[in-house]
């Protein structure tokens, strides 16, 4: 494994683990070079997906961009690293369990809402805000009046 920090080709396993949810290996990893720590996790592949995206292109599934984004949305949130990678995990069985080859980027941005919706309401408000490409201060407004009218209990006794 390459070292993110120097580049070294050759990185020392210091520890493995299992996730808690059984879904993936945890390893801490140490750059013999500049001594750097770092963490990787090691994930079933069941099938190659592919994304349609909304101008039709195609891609392939890249569970790294799908991490990052969730990890910007709860980035000094009070959520673990390891509640991203089970998230992530989840969407990626989910969506392989279609059986379906291809998926649309829109549903991956669903699940990932539904997720964050769950998880955490700024984490929630922030992936939205890109995913729905939020323009101007009304479109935060609109959004978040919808979340208060979901949140909100219905009456009806």
């Amino acid at each position: 494994m390459k070292c993110p920090f120097c580049g070294c080709n050759d990185t020392q396993v210091k520890d493995s683990r299992n996730t808690d949810d059984e879904t993936a290996v945890r390893r801490r990893r140490e750059c013999p070079e500049c001594g750097q720590r770092f963490t990787t996790f090691e994930h079933v592949q069941l099938r190659d997906l592919t994304v349609v995206k909304k101008n039709g292109e195609r891609v392939m599934f890249d569970r790294d961009k799908l991490a990052r984004s969730i990890f910007l949305a709860v980035r000094k949130r009070p959520v673990s690293s390891e509640r991203v990678e089970k998230i992530v995990s989840s969407i990626q069985r989910r969506l392989e369990s279609t059986g379906e080859a291809e998926v649309l980027s829109t549903r991956i941005g669903e699940l990932a809402m539904e997720a964050l919706a769950a998880l955490d309401h700024v984490a929630y408000i922030r992936f939205a805000s890109v995913y729905k490409d939020f323009r101007e201060p009304k479109d935060f407004e609109d959004f978040l009046e919808d979340l208060e009218h979901l949140a909100k209990p219905q009456g009806g006794d």
